[in-house]
């Protein structure tokens, strides 16, 4: 599968659902949000069709989110089914972890091929004012439960925000522990415009200030498109994912697909397509297939989130609507 300006998109970050058991502040409003009804969310076959589909044209890599992906009922058994789709080489997941220590051991079995968990903070107050639940501990239950399965790779998504003394806690995590830790920029999505939030070259002056060089590695850890470095002494890696300051569309190589069925071919903009409806009035997998490859190939060359104010076309949806 290629657009117009030859990328090859071999990846799909699937949205389960858009509830979740917290209330982050730069994801959606204290109250929640208005849930999508039951009826218009994609069943597990629906999306194994769509998985199955453009894995005949490609599609090697699935990332299953949310919302939070581990409160829809059966999501294990979507790992294995996913897993069974000729072509599909790897079905990961990202997670807010609440629910991970219960569910890693079958997560494991199913045959998730790595999980990665979202965690801004490891001070219990701070955690509890970001998400407005007081899950830190759980959390860590989650992260402990997952470190019993080494050969699974375990990531760990930390937004780029004030406090700084935060993200070096957070940081901290992968000098002593085998886990890779990701920062991630804010990106003025829904909620998040209203965000304040920290570059990267900054947490990397803070990090080589208080732990030494960060050395530049070509480690491909992930599908995405996180730069790493290694620094002495530390397990893991350091990664950053900087889609503001450090722009990586020329080499985007995924698509989003919505919990209600729309295939989302760039984060900022509301372009794509719907297949639920057509899947639902019978159409057929080369009618699907064709959908799906017009849509790749009209493509957005690229975001504009250096843009003040809003760019024709950009997507109004939260990121709990769109998906992680």
């Amino acid at each position: 599968m290629r657009d117009l300006w030859n990328r090859e998109i071999d990846y799909i970050r699937i949205s389960v659902t858009d509830r979740c058991n917290l209330r982050c502040v730069y994801c959606m409003p204290e109250e929640g949000i208005e849930s999508i009804s039951h009826d218009r969310i994609l069943t597990f076959d629906e999306i194994a069709r769509i998985c199955r589909v453009m894995a005949q044209s490609g599609l090697k890599k699935i990332k299953l989110t949310g919302g939070e992906p581990l409160i829809r009922r059966g999501i294990v058994s979507l790992v294995r089914q996913l897993k069974e789709v000729p072509g599909i080489e790897q079905v990961t997941l990202t997670t807010n972890g609440i629910l991970l220590e219960e569910m890693a051991d079958d997560l494991v079995s199913s045959g998730i091929d790595a999980v990665t968990v979202s965690l801004d903070t490891l001070d219990r107050e701070r955690f509890r004012q970001m998400t407005r639940r007081d899950e830190l501990p759980r959390v860590l239950e989650g992260i402990r439960a997952m470190r019993r399965h080494p050969q699974i790779p375990l990531k760990i998504n930390c937004l780029l925000q004030e406090p700084e003394k935060d993200l070096l806690a957070v940081a901290d995590l992968a000098r002593t522990q085998p886990i890779h830790v990701r920062f991630i920029e804010v990106m003025p999505i829904g909620y998040g415009r209203q965000m304040k939030f920290v570059k990267e070259e900054r947490l990397r002056e803070l990090l080589m200030k208080h732990y030494g060089t960060l050395t530049p590695c070509g480690d491909v850890l992930g599908n995405g498109p996180a730069v790493y470095f290694s620094l002495e002494g530390f397990q893991g890696k350091i990664g950053f994912i900087s889609a503001v300051s450090h722009k990586f569309c020329n080499s985007c190589n995924r698509v989003r697909l919505t919990s209600d069925g729309f295939l989302k071919t760039c984060l900022q903009y509301d372009t794509g397509v719907r297949l639920k409806e057509p899947m639902q009035a019978g159409c057929s997998d080369e009618e699907l297939a064709s959908l799906i490859a017009q849509a790749i190939r009209e493509k957005p060359v690229g975001h504009e989130f250096d843009k003040k104010g809003l760019v024709a076309g950009e997507e109004v949806r939260t990121m709990s609507q769109i998906g992680g």
